[in-house]
């Protein structure tokens, strides 16, 4: 899929990329979820289908926190208060404790509230809102939204196909 220009381009790539993902993790059993058989985000380290899953949640609601954040008028710490763009893998096994204590259903059911609100935040801007002007550094608005919702959906979803090759 094409990088998204407009904001309607943008919708349809989360959408289908989270519509894909969903359906491959509604093959996933509840108690395999967990186990840390997946290559992690932080090198040498090993994740589970949960943490895959906690981690896409981390950075969606992240994007929500920036947007909140910046309408409020607050500073906007970029990616997250406490680390860097190079302590990526740090910030994803944040993530994975930050939604540990979550049953695989309530996950789901997080992950799916989080694109809900990402759908909502979207269609609450323009194009020229979302592609018309730098927002952070040299990316825009929409760029950015899009590295963290569609792009990592897709990135997720082959993970997890690989993985369920595997078993």
């Amino acid at each position: 899929m094409a990088v998204p220009q407009t904001r309607s381009e943008l919708l349809a790539a989360i959408e289908a990329n989270y519509a894909k993902l969903t359906k491959d993790l509604a093959e996933v059993p509840t108690e395999t979820a967990g186990a840390k058989t997946l290559a992690g985000h932080k090198q040498d380290t090993m994740m589970s289908v949960h943490d895959l899953v906690a981690y896409l949640i981390g950075w969606n609601e992240l994007v929500l926190k920036w947007h909140e954040r910046r309408a409020a008028g607050e500073v906007v710490s970029f990616p997250e208060a406490g680390f860097k763009w190079n302590q990526l893998g740090d910030l994803a096994q944040k993530f994975y404790a930050d939604y540990a204590d979550l049953s695989w259903p309530a996950l789901l059911a997080r992950f799916e509230a989080a694109k809900s609100r990402i759908i909502a935040l979207v269609e609450g801007y323009d194009n020229d809102q979302l592609y018309g002007t730098p927002w952070y550094e040299k990316y825009t608005m929409g760029r950015m939204i899009q590295f963290n919702t569609s792009s990592p959906y897709a990135n997720a979803r082959a993970r997890l196909r690989a993985w369920q090759k595997s078993l």
